[in-house]
């Protein structure tokens, strides 16, 4: 080798390398603990190594991308890695999308291969079907469902006789992995990420989300979602921490699994926490060894903030806001301001740069409401095969986040709503979430939506669905009364709906676009 690719490689840098130096550093640690299987950071290497030349006797090299559809598993995070190692792109897959939606991830993002969870392979090969191509395709045995024909088990990835160290020439400004977004307005987009955005948004989060190489971490939310993989699980192994890993976010489970492992960190979406707090099981547990909690992925209600605040008192509770693309984290609402600046997402991160714009991209005084955009490391090197929306999106030098908000005489963002959320009605703007947490404030309220439909008159009509405490009889009436009580006028909902539940998606978000097609005639015949 040449001496400028000896230095190269002595300074190499990428995903390929995280697992590799944690193990040399801490090889008899817990690394990740799932099921009944435990794995030591030396494991997990090993594992990291087989599965990686395992991939590459199946003629997988640098730069292709891989399909992964799958709940979280041991594998999921071996062949992770594993991608990692030998410069793949990891692709994952939503695996609540259907057949046509696979196939249009298959087809934009050109997929070499399929791994997929045995009971998604059926879904698996209508998508190639439809995409009109024909992949390796490889299933982990997940749930017990028998893998159709045509399908190789995982181990012919993953038990590869040689263990030793793989060196592929992968470096932190190769494209490591491609994240697609949820596609609210239209087909979704391929996020192209590096290993170089994803360190530095590591640092951010350990940084100001205080995070140890002590802690024991339980992770339930997806994984083939970024605010799961890469604020939580992959900073956990980069520091040496312990992971516990659960394939969903059941209440119940977590809660048992806090107690029996003596979990110190958690993150959830605001759902998820919602649901902890009303699980009956949450006063029997001991959850005293929690020590920092995270919310993220939508809007906390404050009157939540301030019931964890209480039923959870010795627990550090942040605040992570971002989006795919910022690999996800932009800015931090840390512990001591929690009360202090309630519903703010904080400030930006260690290396963010963050500023509200208006329709000119000029920068906004405090107070006023804009555009918030972003200058990051973090951020992606472009939309996948998609020119226009990367220009769009990076126009005068900013990443362009769709999100509305503005910053207080401290410095601290508080997001006011989605360009898209934002209703407009009768020549008025009403921001969805001001009503929401109106709704929310009602005693009798567990969740509560709020978005706009169309309406003859006031062109969009301001709309609540709202789900009930159990055992609560809250009425139409008394939540519009409610919210006339606060709210003025034209920001009080002009169609209330009481339902059991709300459409979320894997991650825990409150699918808007769904309710808003439900929901679209109501008042088609006024």
């Amino acid at each position: 080798m040449q001496t400028n690719d000896l230095i190269r490689r002595a300074r190499t840098q990428s995903l390929a390398d995280l697992l590799r130096r944690s193990a040399a550093r801490v090889p008899d640690r817990t690394a990740l603990i799932f099921r009944d299987r435990t794995d030591t950071f030396a494991d997990l290497d090993g594992a990291v190594n087989r599965a990686a030349r395992g991939l590459m006797a199946q003629g997988v090299a640098k730069g292709d991308r891989i399909a992964l559809f799958a709940h979280n598993s041991r594998s999921f995070v071996v062949l992770r890695f594993a991608m990692a190692r030998i410069g793949a792109v990891m692709t994952p897959v939503n695996f609540m999308l259907n057949a046509a939606e696979v196939a249009y991830i298959l087809t934009h993002s050109g997929a070499k291969m399929m791994i997929a969870q045995d009971s998604l392979c059926g879904t698996a090969d209508q998508a190639m079907a439809e995409a009109g191509v024909s992949l390796p395709r490889f299933f982990i045995p997940h749930s017990g469902t028998p893998a159709p024909d045509g399908w190789q088990p995982e181990s012919t990835l993953l038990d590869h006789e040689d263990d030793g160290e793989v060196w592929v020439d992968v470096h932190g400004d190769d494209p490591i992995q491609m994240m697609y977004t949820s596609g609210t307005e239209s087909r979704p987009k391929g996020a192209l990420l590096t290993s170089g955005a994803l360190y530095a948004q590591y640092a951010s989060c350990i940084a100001d989300g205080d995070m140890r190489e002590d802690a024991v971490d339980l992770h339930c939310l997806p994984l083939f979602h970024c605010a799961q993989l890469d604020c939580f699980l992959s900073p956990d192994l980069y520091l040496g921490a312990t992971s516990i890993l659960h394939d969903k976010a059941d209440p119940a489970e977590m809660l048992a699994a806090i107690e029996a492992h003596g979990v110190t960190k958690l993150f959830c979406p605001p759902t998820v926490w919602i649901g902890l707090l009303r699980h009956p099981d949450f006063d029997k547990r001991d959850l005293s060894s929690l020590k920092v909690g995270y919310y993220g992925a939508s809007i906390m209600p404050v009157a939540v903030i301030e019931e964890l605040a209480r039923r959870l008192p010795a627990m550090r509770l942040y605040n992570f806001y971002g989006q795919t693309e910022m690999a996800p984290m932009a800015t931090v609402l840390k512990p001591e301001d929690q009360m202090r600046k309630l519903g703010s997402a904080g400030r930006p991160a260690l290396n963010v740069e963050t500023r509200v714009v208006d329709d000119d991209d000029n920068p906004l005084p405090v107070g006023e409401v804009g555009e918030i955009v972003h200058r990051s490391p973090h951020l992606i090197t472009e939309y996948y095969a998609d020119a226009d929306k990367t220009a769009d999106a990076f126009r005068n030098g900013w990443f362009h986040s769709g999100d509305l908000g503005r910053f207080d005489e401290e410095g601290y963002l508080y997001v006011v709503d989605r360009k898209k959320d934002m209703i407009k009605t009768g020549g008025e703007n009403v921001a969805s979430r001001e009503v929401e947490e109106t709704i929310f404030r009602h005693p009798d309220v567990a969740e509560v939506a709020v978005f706009g439909i169309p309406h003859p008159r006031w062109i969009e009509a301001v709309t609540a669905v709202v789900v009930p405490k159990a055992g609560a009889k809250v009425t139409v009436d008394d939540l519009v009364a409610h919210c006339r009580d606060e709210l003025a006028h034209f920001k009080v909902p002009k169609h209330v709906h009481i339902a059991e539940q709300l459409p979320k998606n894997a991650s825990g978000k409150i699918l808007k676009r769904d309710l808003r097609l439900t929901f679209a005639e109501t008042f088609s015949t006024v």
